[in-house]
């Protein structure tokens, strides 16, 4: 074990970069040839065709993200084509990013042996355990916050760091927009962090060049918007549709408190015991940007896992220094077992590899997952798609170059979010009304749900005796495909 850890420790930056980019691509290959990992990579992979198309987002369909998290896929679409691979592996760069970057910024308060291990375990933690192995907003706001706060962190940053940071912060905030929280602390501090007369105008002056970036990027978000006359729609989608859906749909205090009191305590405890120096810069600013996301998550009152990719890359480092504040010595004996841990971790990984190599020995394909098969069931029998309502796996709207059937049903889940109705200014007022609308008066075809599960959230009981129901008298099961059943509509 020493011999790999003097190895890794005598790495240059560009050889740990190279080494990360590595793991991640190993602990995420194989779920490049996955339909579904999670309904908003879905959805967003819908936005940014569309965007393709030449619709600008929320024109045709419609998602509460902010435009720049369906540019990245847009971009995706138009280089490469319909391609899960050309995602996800531009998924494994957006990982390798911020990993890196959770080096280098633990690296500046602890020793490298703990800075990689911190590296590797954000890969780790940004890929497995739920939904993250697909493409997230997460994953895109954490490529771009890690560096700007990297910039700001050097113990001298020039005039053109602070414009940079902003930037990277605005690009941040124009992808998930309740990392603004963290940007306007960070904004806070930049203003702040000099105290004499003569430093407080530097300050003033590394102040303004950070909000300037974060102004230019939003800016310019909106400005296709402010030529194409779309500015309510721009204000209503980016900005206040977010708002109300913080408020609508909260969890407990005390489940929300399960997620921030222990980060909450490892602060409080790590700087009431000296544990952090704030003399360096460092710890300082990702004790601010740790707090913001706290205070994000708690004015967004939920916190679903791939929410926690945004705390990971800003935590980390803060839990590197930790460690390195106990014995070293009895440290790097700890730690020499981590090579084998880091091999042994990333079970769902093995499990992935087996199924993929599997598929292919069966299906002749290595793609699998109902959002693929089910499309290629519907070609395969000359089935009309046209009007076809996926209840899941809408996916399956992409590989048969349809569309939802209306705004709302973007991404299914959508469908009851009646909070979000006005920002598209939906004529139907509730999530039950939108539902009837699209059964009775729009009628498609084929309609698909998943094989023994509720079609929504289990707290939606209307809304899943409805659909149950309405499935019952006027549609027939076609057939089942995996664990998706196809519905078609009876005469």
């Amino acid at each position: 074990m020493d011999k790999i850890w003097i190895w890794m420790e005598n790495l240059s930056d560009k050889g740990i970069c190279l080494l990360l980019f590595m793991y991640t691509f190993w602990v995420r290959f194989p779920f490049f040839f996955r339909d579904y990992i999670d309904r908003d990579e879905s959805t967003f992979i819908l936005m940014g065709q569309s965007w393709v198309e030449g619709n600008l987002p929320y024109t045709e369909l419609w998602d509460i993200k902010p435009p720049l998290t369906f540019l990245f896929f847009a971009s995706m679409i138009y280089l490469f084509g319909k391609s899960f691979v050309a995602i996800r592996l531009f998924g494994v760069l957006l990982v390798t990013i911020s990993s890196f970057f959770a080096y280098k910024l633990t690296h500046r308060i602890a020793s490298k042996r703990v800075s990689l291990i911190i590296g590797l375990l954000c890969v780790i933690l940004q890929s497995l355990f739920g939904s993250l192995q697909g493409v997230m907003s997460e994953h895109l706001v954490m490529a771009t916050l890690t560096p700007s706060l990297w910039l700001i962190s050097k113990s001298q940053v020039k005039w053109h760091g602070w414009l940079l940071a902003g930037l990277l912060v605005g690009v941040s905030v124009m992808i998930k927009l309740n990392v603004a929280y963290v940007g306007l602390f960070i904004g806070f501090y930049a203003l702040l962090h000099k105290s004499t007369k003569f430093k407080f105008k530097l300050s003033l002056i590394s102040g303004i060049l950070y909000g300037l970036g974060v102004l230019v990027i939003i800016g310019l978000v909106y400005l296709p918007y402010y030529f194409a006359d779309l500015s309510l729609l721009w204000w209503k989608s980016v900005i206040q549709a977010p708002l109300n859906y913080a408020g609508a749909r909260q969890y407990s205090i005390l489940k929300l408190l399960t997620y921030l009191l222990p980060v909450a305590l490892f602060l409080f405890y790590s700087i009431r015991k000296n544990i952090f120096d704030f003399k360096q810069k460092t710890p300082l600013i990702l004790t601010i940007a740790t707090i913001g996301i706290l205070v994000a998550f708690y004015r967004g009152g939920r916190v679903n896992g791939h929410y926690l990719i945004l705390l990971y890359p800003i935590l980390l480092p803060l839990v590197g220094a930790f460690l390195e504040s106990l014995s070293l010595k009895k440290l790097k004996k700890k730690l020499a077992i981590i090579p084998i841990l880091l091999l042994l971790i990333p079970v769902e990984t093995y499990l992935e590899y087996v199924n993929v190599v599997n598929h292919k020995i069966q299906k002749d394909s290595f793609f699998n997952g109902e959002g693929v098969m089910v499309p290629q069931y519907l070609k395969e029998k000359n089935i009309s798609h046209d009007n076809i309502l996926f209840l899941e796996y809408h996916i399956g709207y992409w590989l048969l170059d349809t569309k939802p059937p209306t705004k709302a049903a973007t991404q299914p889940s959508n469908i009851l979010k009646d909070e979000m109705f006005f920002a598209y200014e939906n004529t139907r007022k509730e999530g039950i009304e939108e539902l009837a609308y699209i059964m009775d008066d729009i009628q498609p075809p084929i309609v698909v749900t998943r094989k023994n599960r509720r079609v929504f959230d289990k707290e939606e009981e209307e809304a899943n005796q409805f659909i149950n129901e309405y499935l019952e008298e006027h549609y027939s099961k076609l057939d089942s495909v995996d664990a998706a059943i196809i519905y078609r509509r009876l005469k």
